[in-house]
């Protein structure tokens, strides 16, 4: 397991544990809704911190950041709606979709290339969306 891998799984376990009846009346409490407010005060952090150019700053704004986003999957997993693996699955299936170039059939695109593929996957897959 690599140290990115292990520090990941350390730190689901870390939220599993503040949620868990043993664990931080706070985090235990919290919905997606209660969480809404922190994901927009954190957003406005990280991007304070990138106009400061204040990468320690960063570092740990991204890391409030992830945490919420670790919270809302895990009370989404709580609730049976979905799991972190399926957020985590679902992004790299999108990202892998939406970089053929990369992925399938090698090009090499210009810009105005790349958006014109990019919008026309995205369309794809909103016109798949609405007709299931």
């Amino acid at each position: 397991m690599t140290k990115t891998n292990s520090s990941f799984k350390t730190l689901l376990e870390t939220i599993q544990q503040l949620r868990s009846d043993q664990g931080c009346p706070w985090d235990r409490k919290q919905t997606t809704q209660s969480l809404k407010k922190y994901l927009v005060e954190e957003f406005g952090e990280i991007i304070e911190a990138i106009n400061h150019n204040d990468p320690e700053n960063l570092c740990e704004e991204l890391g409030d950041f992830l945490y919420l986003i670790l919270m809302i999957g895990e009370i989404s997993t709580d609730e049976e709606l979905f799991t972190t693996e399926q957020i985590i699955r679902t992004i790299n299936d999108k990202l892998v979709r939406r970089h053929p170039h990369v992925f399938g059939t090698k090009k090499d695109l210009d810009e105005a290339e790349l958006r014109r593929q990019w919008r026309a996957i995205k369309n794809a897959e909103k016109a798949c969306r609405n007709n299931t």
